[in-house]
């Protein structure tokens, strides 16, 4: 694929001399990092050692943000008490919530019963929001009889090729709740790592090593971004520093479609815009991308290591290109050109698509309030975006299908400054 079109900067190495939290914050001595490249990788390099102690709460929710919550929302303050109303208002929130577990779990193919995962996952964090927020411990014990129940009883994940989105997306949200929930009294804390060391991580590991025994670029972007996501969750929850370096390390030099630079392929610096891998694609999977990636930025951001910022801001720019399309405006389009299949045969985008444009998913607050607030950045089309969710919901707020259950939502109330 071509990378030096006359709009376009072309893959630089990585950058150095990065505003880093974690540079900031962690101690000194943290643990080896682990290497996750694919096999098609050339790139040799080492990321950043775990911090030396993990922060917790330390993933989408840290101690600040639920404190903000918290205050706001007693005090009656908006858009926190527009948000706390979208989420009492949801079903899944309700404290008589009664989980389903189940030993199988299938996405793909015969028997998909995962429908049943994603629901209890996203009543069991709604829970955990309402017992964090509001102090209820009707919510925090319903959170916990959820959690509780899935890892006593589920012991596989599978189904076809996406049983490996099952396990990511499922597996990161699932790793959120119970850390929200540590430290409550019922939690087996214990239990709960164990299925995620057991029945998750495997899957993880396997696609971000093999990817599905395809071509490393075969699978879009977001189909290794929710693996990341799934592993640096995992690796803060069970303090696995191999585990978290392991996803860090793979979206600065990782080999698949989840590693920044092939995410965002393409520059247009002088616009402050960036072209998304999968624009040519539709938008609805596009808008996917801002979430699961600003999972993974917010994650590490409350580890003290700051990949929002990554690459002189090469995820705001492709941030700022998505919403600026889905806005209704025009943006420029680079030809996409990919391996797929098992023989790695191209294939080509040649113009961005517009499947899905206008889409409202409850992404956007958290890339606002990141750049504009916490950063003072100039995000226009970021934040006209937000603006147009805001107040975002969450699970069951976005039609039954799984794509609205692909984010765990709330931006509004959890990250509004």
């Amino acid at each position: 694929m071509s990378r030096t079109s006359p709009h376009t900067s072309p893959e630089g190495p990585a950058p150095e001399g990065e505003l880093s939290r974690r540079g900031l914050l962690r101690t000194a001595g943290g643990l080896t990092a682990a290497l996750a490249l694919g096999a098609a990788s050339s790139v040799a390099t080492t990321a950043e050692a775990a911090p030396a102690a993990f922060t917790h709460p330390g993933m989408l929710h840290a101690y600040g943000e639920l404190n903000r919550a918290k205050v706001r929302v007693a005090a009656g303050d908006d858009p926190w008490l527009s948000g706390w109303n979208r989420l009492t208002a949801n079903s899944h929130s309700a404290s008589t919530w009664t989980a389903r577990p189940q030993a199988t779990v299938i996405r793909g193919g015969t028997g998909e019963n995962y429908g049943i995962l994603y629901n209890d996952i996203h009543a069991a964090y709604q829970n955990a929001l309402r017992w964090k927020i509001a102090g209820t411990t009707a919510h925090g014990d319903a959170a916990v009889r959820i959690l509780n129940a899935w890892s006593s009883t589920l012991t596989t994940v599978t189904g076809n090729a996406d049983r490996f989105l099952a396990a990511g997306i499922y597996g990161y949200q699932f790793a959120n709740v119970a850390e929200l929930m540590r430290g409550y009294g019922g939690f087996d804390l214990e239990r709960f790592k164990t299925m995620m060391l057991n029945v998750f991580y495997p899957l993880n590991n396997q696609f971000l090593n093999n990817h599905n025994d395809a071509c490393v670029t075969n699978y879009w972007a977001n189909w290794d971004l929710c693996t990341m996501n799934s592993i640096l969750a995992i690796g803060i929850l069970c303090d696995d520093g191999a585990k978290y370096d392991q996803a860090v390390n793979y979206f600065k030099n990782g080999a698949g479609n989840g590693a920044i630079r092939r995410a965002v392929p393409f520059l247009y610096d002088s616009q402050g815009l960036a072209q998304w891998q999968e624009s040519g694609r539709d938008q609805g999977h596009t808008m996917m991308g801002m979430g699961q990636m600003g999972a993974f930025c917010e994650m590490a951001w409350s580890q003290g290591e700051d990949l929002y910022g990554y690459d002189n801001n090469r995820f705001m720019k492709a941030a700022q290109y998505v919403a600026k399309y889905n806005l209704g405006e025009d943006v420029p389009f680079t030809a996409y050109t990919w391996g797929t299949g098992q023989n790695c045969a191209q294939q080509t985008h040649t113009v961005i698509s517009s499947s899905g444009r206008g889409q409202l998913r409850p992404v956007w607050d958290l890339l606002h309030y990141h750049y504009a607030r916490r950063r003072g950045l100039s995000v226009p089309y970021i934040t006209r975006m937000a603006e147009s969710v805001r107040p975002e919901g969450g699970g069951g707020d976005y039609g039954p299908n799984s794509g609205g259950y692909d984010q765990l939502g709330f931006g509004t109330l959890m990250y509004a400054k």
